[in-house]
Order: C-alpha cells, then sequence, then structure tokens
C-alpha cells in the first residue's frame, strides 16, 4: 500500500514537474525583423503574375511550399505590418496587387524559429541614402551643396510660375533641409507605432516580448546619380548601421544589404557599379565583421525575364508569363524576388548563428 502511495505521488510530482517545463519552453518572444528601402523594397512582382506561374506546370514547383490546396497559405505564425497593412504572411504585401522579399524571407524565418516572426516593413519608391533615408550621424551636405540645391528649385518654380502664369512660392533653404532624413525618420516611427501597437495589430501576439532579431536593407538606385549621393554611399550606409542599432537600443543587430543588380547577366556600369561597390564594401569593414552581410542580387537574375524583356512588345503573351514591370524593378519577376528574398533570409540566419 505505501509503494502504490509513494509511486501515485511520484507521477503527481513529476506531472506538475513536465507541465511546468512545458509552459516554460512555450515561446514567449516575438522575433522581429525590419525591411527597409525603396520601391524593390517595397515589393513589384504582380500577384496575378505569381498566381499564373503557381499555376504553371514548368514554374509551380518554386512555389508550391508557399501553397496548400491551392491557394496561397497566410502564415500563423509570422506576421507583417507594411504601412497601412498588417496580418498574416501570405502574397499581396508589396506595392499595391504585388508582392516583395518579405514572402519568402518571412517563410525562411518562420520555418526556422519555433517563436512567432513579425516583419515591419518601410519602403518607399525613390528615396535615396543620400537625401531622404540620410541617418542622423551623415549630418547635411555642405553648405554649398545645399544652396545650389536651393538655386535649382527656386529656379524650376520660376520657369513653371513663368509657363503657367502662376505666383507660386519660392522653395526655402529650410524646406531644402528638412526633407534631408524624412525617410529615416518616418521608418524609426513606423517601427515604434508598430511596437507601440502589435497587441492590437497582432492579437495573437498579447502578451509576448518583441526583440529586434534583424534588419534588411534593399535600395540604392537613387543614389545612382550625380556625383555627391554615389560617391557618399560607402560613407553614409556605414553611418546609416550605425544609427540604426543605436536608434533601436540593439547594438548588434544583424544586417542583410541586397546590393543593387538590375544589371542582371552583364556587368554594372557607372553609377549601379558604383553603389553596388560601396554595398559590398559593408562586407570589408572591421567593425561589422559577423554582423553585417551584403549580397550579390544581379547572380539571382531570372534569366528567362531578362531574355524576354527587349523586345516583350513583340510577344506579349508570353512576357505576361515571364515578367511585370521594368528592368529597374528586376522585371516584375517573381522569381528573382523570391530568390533575393530567400537568399536574405539563409544570409540572416547565417549571422545569427
Amino acid at each position: 500500500m505505501r509503494f502504490n502511495l509513494l509511486t501515485v505521488l511520484l507521477c503527481i510530482v513529476s506531472l506538475v514537474f513536465n507541465m511546468r517545463t512545458l509552459a516554460a519552453q512555450e515561446p514567449n518572444t516575438v522575433k522581429v525583423f525590419v525591411l527597409a528601402g525603396q520601391s524593390n523594397m517595397e515589393g513589384k512582382a504582380a500577384n496575378e503574375l505569381l498566381e499564373s506561374q503557381a499555376n504553371d506546370p514548368q514554374t509551380s514547383e518554386q512555389f508550391k511550399h508557399l501553397r496548400a490546396n491551392n491557394q496561397w497559405i497566410v502564415r500563423d505564425d509570422v506576421f507583417i505590418k507594411f504601412l497601412e497593412r498588417h496580418g498574416g504572411l501570405t502574397i499581396g504585401y508589396g506595392s499595391p496587387n504585388k508582392t516583395g522579399v518579405e514572402l519568402e524571407f518571412g517563410n525562411t524565418m518562420g520555418d526556422h524559429f519555433d517563436e512567432p516572426v513579425l516583419l515591419i516593413k518601410a519602403a518607399w519608391g525613390g528615396h535615396s541614402l543620400y537625401q531622404k533615408f540620410r541617418s542622423p550621424s551623415s549630418g547635411l551636405p555642405s553648405d554649398q551643396a545645399l544652396q545650389l540645391e536651393l538655386e535649382q528649385a527656386q529656379n524650376r518654380v520660376k520657369g513653371d510660375n513663368e509657363k503657367n502664369n502662376r505666383n507660386n512660392p519660392l522653395p526655402t533653404m529650410e524646406e531644402i533641409k528638412e526633407v534631408y532624413g524624412s525617410s529615416y525618420r518616418n521608418m524609426m516611427n513606423e517601427i515604434q507605432e508598430t511596437m507601440a501597437n502589435y497587441e492590437t495589430l497582432f492579437p495573437e501576439l498579447n502578451g509576448k516580448k518583441l526583440e529586434f532579431t534583424g534588419f534588411v536593407w534593399f535600395q540604392g538606385y537613387n543614389d545612382m546619380f550625380g556625383d555627391a549621393a554615389p560617391n557618399e554611399y560607402e560613407a553614409n550606409m556605414k553611418r546609416f548601421i550605425i544609427d540604426v542599432r543605436k536608434d533601436l537600443n540593439a547594438p548588434n543587430l544583424p544586417f542583410v544589404i541586397g546590393a543593387l543588380g538590375q544589371n542582371g547577366s552583364k556587368p554594372a556600369e557607372g553609377g549601379m557599379r558604383q553603389v553596388a561597390e560601396a554595398q559590398m564594401a559593408m562586407n570589408n569593414v572591421p567593425e561589422f565583421a559577423g554582423t553585417v552581410k551584403t549580397i550579390r542580387t544581379d547572380e539571382l537574375v531570372d534569366k528567362a525575364a531578362e531574355a524576354s524583356f527587349p523586345d516583350w512588345q513583340n510577344h506579349m503573351e508570353e512576357w505576361k508569363r515571364i515578367g511585370s514591370d521594368r528592368p529597374y524593378h528586376y522585371f516584375g519577376s517573381p522569381t528573382w524576388f523570391n530568390r533575393i528574398g530567400k537568399a536574405f533570409g539563409n544570409e540572416m540566419l547565417g549571422l545569427l548563428k
């Protein structure tokens, strides 16, 4: 009788211990990744083309893991906030009716982590690192550069006034300066607002703690032009990383950067080459060793879209099955965007090790 009672007591103790252990092991944190940049971070692969390729026997294999029962999976463990949109990760979180690198990146993170994943995307087309994404420690350009910019802006307004018989006020130096860093500030506001309201936006995350885990940067096209922007890109990129880490209070936050790659199979030239090389130079900054990785996106080119584009208007039906945009948007190719997103994810996991 004593033996049986002792056995029962031991079983009860063991059960309580196991229940407490399981409760302790249940993820109480959320892995947060920030995805920032300009139009290609917005995402330019048309959803209609994604759907077509997912149902085409020649291309469906690359999308099979993203679908179930002939529908796109909506993740219940990976969440995304992109400006006014939020929800479980699926297609359509790019530009309107389009998808970007977040799809494969988020699925790669979701498949890897036991914890839920939250993607905060802050991206605006046409915004350069030289101007709108300029981070605080880069300061303002020289007085001479600002004065030249002011004169050019005022001349444009004067010309428009004369041509159209208008009397619009001329830009001021304060208005010129205010633009610098505006997207950086908006990015930080987007992150902070999402962090403050995540339990309302995503009730599934109630009671869980957010943990900054990584940052992905996909940008650079507007820095190709002129002299100052490409020449300063390397220094501005380095300061951007330092400032983001400081402002997010995440000193060693892993950064993955996608180098400009719209050149595809051809060698990059001019400003594109200069900006891409400045981005690749982050791999050689001693203080970033093991925490920052820039990857080449040209090596991931969708060669079918690249070959079809030059005379796409002469074979429209073929083109519609391959691409949905111009070369500067990676042809709007689901294949190219998904390859880049997957590469971002793999490099991020490599840094996190």
